[in-house]
């Protein structure tokens, strides 16, 4: 609007004529300069200067929206982007549906929470079939920390959706639709990220999983805290590609240890002492996610799932349209199960508190034999 031409704002010509010969060709160009200086220019009085100004601020305002209007294109906009049911229906209708195409959506928590969990439930949800509740497409599973198991998907599948899989055939076309990829460094993987990109029109692509970003990063530094400013151009590009190929893109991040003098309280933010958890169970406090403030802000959801008391929590940390809210969740043989559709609302910082005390006692035998797949 600052860049519309003064020519076409219906000006007497008399002024506009003026305008152009002092080269004051947009609004900007005009509102950029003072009362006196525009009376001296235009050899004219205080009260014409007043009335053209008014005029052109008018015009080269944007037009204002009442909260109605605002509310009834967010509607549209959802309705038009669409979500990924992740099928736990309190959580689906905190986020408005499910996960959000054209987003950036963050699982964060402790190692064996059950962010992986989570994923290859995500990863199944897409794949079924569209009469199913599904999307009927392929995804592509970044697996860094080479846990991903399909044993345990199918095992999902199974317990999850019995009337499909046992469809002869149906559990062999669906795994085949989920491509697993295992980067073994930061430079594969930013190679691989430029290839999906072509892909995801290629190959009708509809969901992106990164598992996880933080062990990329740490691979590269093991011997000192990440620099999370090398990630900012993988940043760019992951919310880009959710952003251009109107796909939910879900990334899961690690935790790591906040040390006592860090002035940071926000879970967002990062300091520049960090430890990283190799035994997560042994603080239930000052744990925060692993990357930093950049990533943070990048994230239009963050789902934090941690354990306190015996009991998983999702706590939905950041939304843009839903409160603070915590489920508390089991892990069953059919993948995540909400104990309660009623998400209990969390106020202050709790909501991000990321807690660790006493789950190893809670994995339902249902998953036993799977190693650390608990992720």
């Amino acid at each position: 609007m600052a860049n519309k031409l003064i020519s076409e704002m219906g000006l007497p010509k008399s002024i506009a004529n003026v305008f152009v010969a002092r080269n004051l060709l947009t609004a900007k160009d005009v509102l950029s300069l003072t009362e006196f200086d525009l009376m001296e220019l235009l050899d004219v009085g205080l009260a014409t200067v007043t009335s053209t100004v008014s005029h052109i601020s008018e015009i080269s305002c944007p037009p204002y929206q009442t909260v109605l209007s605002l509310l009834e294109q967010r509607i549209q906009n959802e309705y038009l982007a669409g979500h990924l049911p992740t099928r736990l229906k309190g959580l689906d209708a905190a986020l408005c549906g499910g996960i959000p195409f054209g987003a950036l959506t963050e699982l964060v928590g402790p190692s064996g929470i059950g962010k992986t969990q989570f994923c290859l439930k995500l990863a199944l949800l897409a794949s079924l079939p569209t009469i199913y509740g599904g999307l009927d497409s392929r995804v592509i599973y970044i697996d860094v920390e080479s846990k991903f198991n399909s044993r345990r998907m199918i095992e999902i599948g199974v317990n999850s959706f019995p009337e499909i899989f046992h469809i002869e055939g149906m559990a062999q076309e669906m795994a085949g639709r989920i491509l697993v990829l295992r980067p073994a460094s930061l430079a594969e993987f930013t190679e691989r990220l430029q290839q999906i990109k072509v892909s995801l029109l290629q190959r009708q692509i509809k969901l992106l999983i990164i598992d996880s970003m933080a062990a990329l990063v740490s691979r590269e530094h093991e011997e000192g805290p990440p620099r999370h400013h090398q990630l900012g151009w993988h940043i760019s590009f992951i919310k880009s590609l959710a952003e251009f190929s109107r796909i939910p893109v879900v990334v899961t991040n690690q935790v790591r240890s906040q040390s006592s003098d860090e002035t940071s309280r926000y879970s967002f933010q990062v300091g520049s002492k960090v430890e990283y958890i190799e035994d997560p169970a042994r603080s239930d406090s000052h744990l925060v996610a692993a990357l930093g403030i950049h990533w943070a802000h990048a994230v239009t959801i963050r789902l934090v799932l941690d354990s306190k008391l015996g009991k998983r929590f999702i706590k939905v940390a950041k939304s843009p349209m839903s409160p603070p809210l915590a489920f508390c969740f089991d892990i069953t043989s059919s993948g995540i199960s909400l104990l309660n559709d009623n998400g209990i609302e969390m106020t202050g910082p709790q909501i991000n508190t990321i807690n660790y005390q006493g789950h190893s006692d809670i994995i339902r035998s249902a998953i036993k034999g799977y190693g650390d797949q608990s992720e």
